[in-house]
């Protein structure tokens, strides 16, 4: 009896692993739009024993191939954008914005996930996939860079059958950063306006 239980846990556990990766699929071939608000917390390596996390909070939208926009809202405002061509960092409190070439530093990053590579196949060329056991009601899979350069050790991304729930980044730092999304709408209005950003005509601009 003890051994059909283990068989049947087993089985269960082998069965929502596989639906990580079903869901990381469909989301990936379904979801050619969307839109979301978000909580960011940013929790760096313990330093003199003591650890130390920011949060951040705003919203976030997405077009496929190769578009999104993250405005931050709180405590500090920033907006991250890419146009498919550039991708744009304006820091409101310092003034600066910063561009650089799209396609040279979104290959294998977390944004690859959500905006740009078409399905797992594709993705499957620049990291390694693995399911993981459910957390937090959610399913979850983890992406590995098959290039270690050092920013990127890996990102968990969470599914909330087939919604996408969270991203759980470690960078080469060891800094761990958790993004929550909140009331994601898929395939939903999202206006290709976002998406186009003009530098403030009195920012400093730095091109990397």
């Amino acid at each position: 009896m003890k051994k059909l239980l283990v068989l049947a846990l087993s089985m269960m556990a082998i069965a929502a692993q596989a639906g990580a990766l079903e869901s990381l699929e469909n989301f990936m071939k379904s979801a050619k739009t969307g839109k979301a608000e978000f909580t960011q917390v940013v929790t760096s390596p313990a330093k003199d024993g003591q650890v130390r996390s920011k949060t951040s909070t705003g919203t976030f939208e997405f077009s496929r191939p190769n578009r999104f926009r993250f405005n931050y809202n709180k405590p500090f405002q920033q907006t991250i954008v890419a146009d498919g061509q550039t991708l744009w960092l304006h820091d409101v409190d310092l003034n600066q914005v910063t561009a650089r070439k799209q396609d040279k530093v979104l290959g294998t990053t977390p944004a690859a996930l959500i905006s740009s590579a078409s399905d797992v196949a594709t993705l499957k060329k620049d990291f390694d996939l693995q399911p993981l056991a459910d957390r937090d009601g959610l399913q979850w899979v983890e992406a590995t860079p098959k290039v270690k350069d050092g920013q990127l050790r890996s990102v968990k991304v969470g599914f909330r059958g087939n919604e996408l729930a969270a991203l759980d980044i470690l960078d080469g730092f060891g800094q761990r950063s958790v993004i929550s999304f909140n009331k994601m709408e898929v395939n939903a209005g999202v206006s290709q306006e976002a998406f186009n950003f003009k530098p403030p005509a009195n920012a400093d601009l730095v091109k990397q």
